[in-house]
């Protein structure tokens, strides 16, 4: 019961850690999280919200995200497949 009291607060903490990581992780590899902001940064731009310097250097960042984030999607899928062998 002690070490249930001490360890507590860890566990909480371990629990929110993991949380915050996967709400992150979400917002930057998610494919449809990155596909909704290219559109709304194109939309931006075309409505001269944002100058072009600065939609093509979002662009570029979202853009290598999106591929690092599909190169992650298929490698899982690679991992599903091998274990099923």
């Amino acid at each position: 019961m002690l070490h249930k009291i001490a360890t507590g607060p860890i566990n909480v903490l371990t629990k929110i850690g993991e949380k915050v990581k996967e709400e992150a992780d979400k917002e930057f590899y998610d494919l449809s999280t990155i596909q909704r902001k290219l559109v709304y940064l194109q939309t931006m731009y075309e409505q001269g919200e944002i100058p072009e310097a600065e939609y093509q250097k979002q662009e570029e960042e979202l853009l290598a995200r999106y591929e690092h984030a599909k190169q992650m999607e298929i490698e899982q899928w690679q991992n599903m497949a091998r274990r099923k062998k």
